[in-house]
């Protein structure tokens, strides 16, 4: 079992910047794909960026390319993602999401799929005023 943990959410102005951290416990994180998704009040969930278990690909929703970074830290257990140039319309609860792999590739579209993760964090919340 995996337990995740958020952090770093809060209150941030229009094209702010906040860093969400996501701490893996249980097990070393490092053969598990690590994903962020978003839900705003009255949206259903969604995707927003997503690292290969070995941080060799990446994937952004289109929403967000060039203005969110992820990384991870093995040594750490973390997963962070980096947010710059935050709109109002960034604003929604923010989870850490995470699934064992077990095999060498996956293709881009399988990192998009709320499904495909089998571990989840409590999320944490990110607010961006207008």
């Amino acid at each position: 079992q995996v337990q995740l943990v958020e952090s770093g959410g809060g209150l941030v102005q229009t094209g702010g910047s906040l860093r969400l951290s996501c701490s893996a416990s249980g097990r070393a994180f490092n053969n598990y794909a690590a994903g962020w998704f978003r839900q705003a009040p009255g949206k259903e969930r969604e995707f927003v960026a997503a690292m290969s278990w070995n941080g060799g690909s990446t994937y952004y929703s289109d929403s967000v390319k060039g203005r969110f970074t992820i990384s991870r830290d093995k040594a750490k257990n973390t997963v962070d993602l980096q947010m710059n140039s935050l709109k109002p319309e960034d604003t929604a609860v923010y989870y850490c999401a995470g699934f064992r792999v077990t095999q060498i590739y996956y293709a881009g579209s399988y990192y998009y799929k709320e499904g495909t993760y089998d571990y989840w964090g409590q999320g944490t919340q990110v607010t961006v005023s207008s």
